[in-house]
């Protein structure tokens, strides 16, 4: 059996990403390897066994592109509509809140946020199969 421990991207300002995953997320470093050209800075929270790596190549100038391949990552949290007002009230700009339904059923409340190498990270409710 395979078991996830990380997603890696890369990041062009170390420190606004790990401002934005600690405020956004309460991600924090549960580990770093520092070399002389890069850094590999590993974030969780007690909820997570899975970490995202960030990957910081120092001296790079231009930020990356995240060509036609990246989707983005999930978390979930109790209250969408709660940590939505929550990060706007903090100066984020998440976009609108959605619901997924089939009838009346609701499957999904979501909304997403972009980091500050603008990767997509959707910010699911708990609920029915997210859990």
């Amino acid at each position: 059996m395979a078991k996830l421990i990380h997603t890696m991207i890369r990041v062009h300002d170390l420190d606004a990403s790990l401002k934005f995953y600690r405020e956004v997320f309460n991600l924090t470093p549960s580990h770093r390897l520092d070399f002389p050209d890069f850094a590999l800075v590993y974030l969780r929270n007690e909820e997570n066994d899975a970490e995202i790596e960030l990957t910081w190549n120092k001296g790079r100038e231009t930020p990356y592109t995240h060509g036609d391949g990246y989707g983005h990552v999930a978390v979930v949290v109790d209250d969408v509509p709660a940590r939505h007002a929550e990060l706007i009230a903090a100066g984020y700009e998440p976009l609108p809140v959605k619901e997924f339904k089939s009838g009346d059923e609701l499957l999904a409340r979501f909304f997403f946020i972009l980091d500050p190498d603008g990767y997509k990270i959707e910010v699911l409710e708990k609920h029915g199969h997210y859990r």
